[in-house]
Order: structure tokens, then sequence, then C-alpha cells
């Protein structure tokens, strides 16, 4: 494979996009696989299989998935400081494969086990991945957004066949006939850590092609000095997981944690800061405002692993256009199937505009973000007025809410990632995608409280009272969406002034 002496050889190629962003696909496709698949699986194999009840289920899921995203901020400093990319994405990707094969091997009993290895492997390989991407471009390159959203695609195909198949298979409405039915939620999470293994051996086979994108940022040092720095981030990361599994298995501490990392991140920024010119410090003051509404975005999407799975085993019928399809992997993985066909078309639809000068700028692709997000959740509600007496009702409804909030989706976060990389000083790339995935912490945090305070509401309804109480929770979600939408869309103007050259 035909190796780069510098970065400049990479940055300077020809067509829409670097040949490396092709592998870095195919490694986060795999990866996205493993995670969306066990994401996925959680709520309802809490519900169904470790029987807690609708509101703790809802509660764990958010304090699970706003530990995995917590963590990509502290990865994404180590990746900065001490590992280098392509070192911090191999041990997190390790890391995974360990906890993904401990839930293979007794989910129910290994279940908090295993989340604590996926969630610390996590936060070291997925905020750098995503900025080495964005090093394949050189700084006011228009192709950039093109390249994220081709980039997003990649995640989304993992994430259509893992959220699918992994649910599917988990609950026996998948190769059934072939898998014993003790043994089908032992195979769900063993597809998962194949598939991470399939990702990693990706990486590592086509690593040559970047470089020198990734490398230790410790050269400077002695290799003794360098390798003992390294070693001691391998042994805390493992010293951690004890307390993350002990955090997660009681979710009551995921609010201390949760009012602790967000300061405690931005405090560390402001510390960065510093350093910086005023034309840097105003670029990432615009980073900060992306990051904020974004944590909105996610409470709200993020209903599709807490609330929505648990109002698409309940409430959906199990037919789209006449064909049989499992309810809980629809809600897992339309929304992936809608990006992969239209995220390239989107991504050149902006180069289009840019090169006739009219593309939106960022924040106002924000504020379109939130708008089809509205759009989509009140479809959510409206599904209420074609429920049977069972309180079952159209999956087809369902899935066109999920069309509509795939442009939101598109809008705003492989667009979020591209604009993480445009502000951010070289010195702090990694630590600003990592705030970005905080952000995402942030809004599984309050996705599972949102989540948890609908599913009290319909405590003791029947399965038709429950369908109106979820559906009229959505409608509440579809009309703050809409109004955060306008707000954004009426400061871009003071957001554009602080981003300066950057488009």
């Amino acid at each position: 494979m035909e190796q780069y002496k510098n970065i400049e050889d990479i940055q300077n190629f020809k067509g829409k996009y670097p040949k490396q962003l092709w592998y870095l696909f195919f490694s986060e496709m795999w990866e996205r696989f493993s995670f969306y698949g066990m994401r996925g699986m959680l709520v309802f194999f809490m519900v169904d299989q470790l029987l807690l009840n609708e509101v703790d289920a809802n509660l764990q899921y958010g304090a699970t998935q706003a530990f995995v995203y917590a963590f990509t901020f502290i990865g994404g400093i180590f990746a900065d400081k001490i590992l280098g990319f392509r070192k911090s994405l191999f041990w997190g990707g390790l890391l995974m494969i360990v906890g993904s094969f401990i839930l293979a091997l007794n989910p129910k009993e290994f279940f908090f086990i295993g989340i604590g290895f996926n969630i610390i492997g996590t936060g070291f390989f997925k905020p750098t991945i995503s900025t080495i991407v964005g090093n394949l471009y050189k700084p006011g390159d228009s192709r950039t957004d093109a390249g994220f959203s081709l980039f997003y695609a990649g995640v989304n195909l993992g994430a259509l066949l893992g959220g699918y198949l992994c649910i599917a298979i988990g609950k026996g409405a998948l190769f059934q006939s072939y898998i014993p039915s003790n043994l089908s939620w032992n195979v769900a999470f063993g597809i998962s850590a194949i598939f991470m293994v399939v990702s990693l051996v990706t990486f590592e086979w086509t690593k040559k092609s970047l470089g020198l994108i990734g490398i230790s940022p410790l050269l400077k040092f002695e290799p003794k000095k360098r390798k003992t720095f390294e070693f001691i981030t391998y042994l805390c990361s493992l010293a951690l997981i004890p307390i993350i599994i002990l955090m997660v298995s009681n979710s009551q501490y995921t609010d201390v944690f949760m009012f602790i990392i967000g300061p405690c991140s931005l405090l560390y920024l402001f510390y960065e800061m510093r350093n910086f010119s005023l034309n840097e410090n105003k670029k990432l003051m615009a980073a900060l405002i992306f990051i904020l509404f974004s944590i909105f975005f996610w409470a709200f999407f993020e209903q599709s692993g807490g609330s929505l799975s648990l109002f698409a085993a309940n409430n959906l019928n199990d037919s789209i256009a006449g064909i049989k399809l499992d309810p809980n992997g629809v809600n897992n993985s339309a929304n992936s199937l809608f990006v992969i066909i239209f995220a390239s078309l989107l991504g050149v639809f902006w180069i289009w505009m840019n090169s006739r000068k009219i593309e939106p700028n960022t924040i106002v692709k924000f504020g379109l973000a939130f708008i089809f997000l509205a759009l989509g959740f009140y479809v959510f509600y409206y599904t209420k007025f074609f429920a049977d007496v069972n309180g079952r009702t159209s999956l087809n409804l369902f899935t066109f809410g999920w069309f509509i909030i795939t442009f939101g989706e598109l809008c705003l976060s492989p667009i979020g990632m591209s604009i993480m990389t445009k502000l951010s000083p070289q010195k702090t790339q990694a630590v600003l995608m990592g705030m970005w995935f905080l952000a995402s912490a942030y809004g599984q945090y309050f996705a599972g409280l949102l989540g948890a305070n609908i599913a009290s509401a319909s405590e003791k309804a029947t399965n038709l009272e429950k369908l109106n109480i979820y559906a009229d929770g959505y409608k509440q979600l579809a009309i703050y969406a809409l109004i955060l939408g306008v707000i954004l869309i009426i400061i871009s103007p003071l957001v554009k002034k602080l981003m300066a050259e950057v488009k």
C-alpha cells in the first residue's frame, strides 16, 4: 500500500474524496455495526431479560449512553496529549472487543461488566477516527462537509445492519430456526463483537496510507519515556473500568457525574484558550454555541433508543407495505437506511450550492435540523390517529417520521463534526471533538429523563392509553424543537461573525 511522507501529500488529493476516507469509512462502518447493534438492544433487553420496569430502563439507558459519550471527551484528551489518534483508536477498539465478547458469554450475568469495557473503549475510539477524517482536508477546503457526509454514510451503513440484525436475532424474530431460543441474546451480542474485530483489523491494515496523521504527540521524548506515559494511560483506563461498572449499574451516580464532567470540560477548554489569539477564541466560542444546541437535538433524537424502543415494541404493527418486519428493528435502522440513501447526495448538493455561493451557513443548517426534527416528531404524534382498539398503529407512518428526521440529522451531525475541526486550533482538535460527543452524552442523559417521564405517566395504562400518552409526549417535543430551530436561524448572523472566515 502506498505510504505518504507528509500530510500535504494526502490533502492535495484530486476529486471529491481522498482515498483514505474510504478506508476509514469501512473501519467506522463495522465499529458502528457493533455499537448500534448493542445500543438498539439495551432498553428492550433490560425490560425483557433483566426485568426492569420501563421507567428504570429509560433511566438506565440514558445513564449508559451518557457515560459512553462523556468518555469520548476524556479519550480525546489522552489522544491529543499522549497516545496519538492511531494508538488511541486501537486501544479503544480492543477494549470494545473484550466488552462485547464478555456480553456474548453471559449477557444477563455480565451485562454491566461488558458495558463498562465498551464505555471506556468507545471513549478512546470515537473522537479519534472523526478527527483523522478532518485531517485529510486542508483548512478551508470546501469539500470537507461532503467528506464528512460520506463518512457519516459509513456510520449509518453499520448502524442499519447492526441496528436491525442484533435486536431481531435477540428477540428471536430472525434466524429462529437456526439459533436456539436460549442462546439468541448470546448470539446477538456475539455478532456485535465479531464485527468490532473486523473494524479494528480494517484500520490496522490500512493505517500506513495515513502518513503522519495520528502519530504520537510525544515523539520529542525518548522512546522509553514515551512508552512509560502510554503504559500509564493503558493502566489507568483499565483501573477505571470497575468504577464505571459501579456508576453505570447505579444510575443515581449519573446525576453527580454529569454535573461534574461538563463544567470540568469547559474549564479545561478555557484553560487552553489562554494560549490562543482573539480570532481563534471567537471561533471556539462559536463552536460552544453549536455544542450547546446539539445537546437539545440529541435529547429529542435519542428517544430512538429509549422511549421509541418501547413505543415500537408495544404500539407498532409489524408490516411496512405488506412486508413483515420487526418494529424494533425498523426503529433502530430506518433512519440509517435513509442516511445511506441521502447523505452523499446531500453532500454533493452542498458542494453545488457552494459553487454558486448560495450554500446556507452552518448555523442555519443547524436551525433547519431542528425544524426537520420537529416535523418528524409531529408525525410520531400523528400515528395515534391510525391506532386500532389494541393500541397498535401504523409502522408505515412511523417510518415516514424517521424519513423526515433523517434530513434534520444530516443538517447537523456530519456538519457538526466537520465544523468542530474547522473551528478548533490543531492543538485542541481531539478535545473539541470530544466535547462535541460530550454534548451527545448530555443529550443521552436528558433523553433518558424525558423517556422516563413519558413512561411514568403511562404506568398501569392500557396499551391504547399508553399510545396516546407517548404520542402526546412526542407532540411536546415537536413544539420545543420548532422553537429552538427558529432561535438558531435568528442568531445566525451573530454566530457567523464569530466564525470569521470559516464557512
